[in-house]
């Protein structure tokens, strides 16, 4: 393919290259991708023969190239750190200068900086992103937060703010419905341009952050309710469902009562009961915490919560050192309702604090970094 049709290229195609291509197709930009394996490429194009913007399916990272307009544009999703360090050497070998590259993987801002120097130096223009919504958003609208030369920003800005998320103007809440070939219409784009070089991969970073902390309040919300309160888990289910009803609606709490109302299909047991109580990372949390200590900002909403992760890992150690240490809880003999009441106001409280601790470092690394965050 050399007739450079395709208004943007992407290289790698696992799930989030996959389905971040077709939210792009679905609204009718052409384009091109590619794979290290080439079978995975032809198996997508293959599996996807309808689209609104069409896939453009390429064997060589030349003929990916090739197949592009220009100012070409870019975008590479495969493992941070030394794959995309060897993606882009592959591709400066091959672009144009002022073609665009841009980072939509979960980069180390610092990385973002330097990749971007290098490649200025180069004549190329680069845009490190941060794409959030995991696999589904990535597939019917993500958040997308881009920073590098605002130049290059206003030529991704069409596709970027196309393919985003979008809210109600009025109310603010997600537009929702886009399925396959059929995208949501209307509404606020969840994309914005974020600042100079590592900005926006530095927001994501932030962003992530402050969900690990999120995500842990969450979870002492309901050890509350299990431990001491010892409501099972369809009663949880109920009360995170009513929460969500109010000021602590979110995608967060609505999954939390869908998962404590799931029962495990072999057992019929409760599917929190028996799931593995231990948590991954996949460092942006960590990464937050030691900028955060960098900076001298207090953020242990977040860093607390990365702490918990670590141990939880222990899974071992803690079962040994539950026999020796057998805790008693006296039973709990007051109001229930109000305690679960106490409960969310904590939780609400909560999660106005780690917000807080987030943008503070943003604010702070705004000034570090001679940013100019909106």
């Amino acid at each position: 393919m050399s007739d450079s049709s395709s208004d943007i290229g992407l290289v790698g195609l696992a799930v989030m290259g996959q389905n971040l291509a077709l939210n792009i197709a679905d609204h009718g930009f052409r384009i091109s991708v590619y794979n290290r394996t080439t079978s995975k490429t032809d198996e997508f194009v293959a599996a996807n023969p309808e689209t609104p913007g069409g896939l453009i399916g390429t064997a060589t990272l030349e003929e990916f190239v090739q197949s592009i307009k220009r100012p070409r544009k870019v975008i590479i999703l495969v493992q941070a750190g030394g794959p995309t360090d060897a993606v882009i050497d592959g591709l400066t070998e091959l672009l144009d200068p002022e073609d665009i590259i841009i980072d939509g993987g979960n980069a180390l801002w610092t990385d973002t900086i330097r990749r971007e120097k290098m490649l200025n130096e180069k004549g190329f223009r680069f845009i490190g992103s941060g794409v959030s919504g995991g696999e589904e958003g990535a597939r019917f609208g993500p958040s997308l937060m881009p920073g590098g030369k605002r130049s290059a920003w206003n030529e991704l800005k069409p596709i970027w703010e196309a393919i985003a998320a979008k809210v109600d103007e009025t109310t603010g809440k997600p537009i929702e419905g886009a399925e396959a070939g059929k995208p949501v219409e209307g509404g606020v784009p969840c994309a914005a341009y974020i600042g100079d070089n590592g900005a926006g991969h530095y927001v994501k970073m932030v962003h992530n952050g402050i969900e690990y902390g999120d995500m842990q309040m969450i979870c002492e919300a309901y050890t509350l309710m299990d431990n001491l309160l010892g409501m099972k888990p369809e009663e949880m289910s109920s009360v995170f469902g009513e929460w969500n009803e109010g000021v602590l609606d979110s995608f967060l709490i609505e999954i939390t009562a869908d998962i404590l109302g799931q029962k495990d299909p072999e057992t019929g047991q409760p599917f929190v009961d028996i799931v593995l109580d231990t948590a991954g990372q996949k460092g942006t949390g960590k990464w937050t915490s030691i900028n955060a200590l960098d900076m001298g900002i207090a953020a242990p909403c977040i860093a607390e919560a990365v702490f918990a992760r670590c141990i939880s890992a222990l899974k071992e150690e803690r079962v040994a050192a539950a026999k020796v240490l057998d805790a008693k809880l006296e039973p709990f003999d007051g109001n229930t309702a109000e305690f679960v009441q106490a409960i969310h106001d904590a939780l609400y409280c909560s999660k106005i604090c780690s917000y807080a601790q987030g943008f503070q470092l943003m604010r702070e690394a705004q000034n570090e970094y001679d940013w100019n965050l909106d």
